[in-house]
């Protein structure tokens, strides 16, 4: 069971996200905005993070930035409801793993993790 957390300040998609991950089988941590946000991944180091783009505070590009420089092999996962090619060209310059706009493809999500997951057995 792979831990996932999960950082956007919209609670509609954090429970469905939760909800969709958990039957998937996966172990999830959420936070509302950037500062719990770290503070969850700085407690338990989760391999993946998804982090939306636009909250209040710091943006997920600070979060994706911070998580990168404490631990480079965790795979981000930008989300974003304000999607562009110049939002997901700097979320790939920063090194995430995948970008995707909500709403959500929750198939296209899954795959993608299912590939980091493969990535991360074959690193062990």
């Amino acid at each position: 069971m792979t831990q996932i957390l999960i950082i956007d300040d919209e609670k509609p998609t954090l429970q469905m996200l939760t909800l969709y991950l958990d039957v998937c089988g996966h172990e999830v941590l959420t936070a509302e905005n950037e500062s719990e946000g770290m503070a969850m991944f700085d407690k338990h180091r989760p391999p993946i993070v998804l982090t939306d783009i636009k909250m209040p505070g710091k943006d997920g590009f600070a979060v994706l930035r911070q998580i990168k420089s404490m631990a480079p092999d965790t795979h981000v996962i930008v989300i974003t409801g304000h999607g562009d090619q110049d939002l997901a060209r700097q979320a790939f310059d920063l090194d995430a793993c995948a970008f995707f706009n909500k709403p959500l493809d929750t198939d296209a999500l899954e795959q993608e993790i299912q590939r980091i997951e493969a990535t991360l057995e074959n690193a062990t």
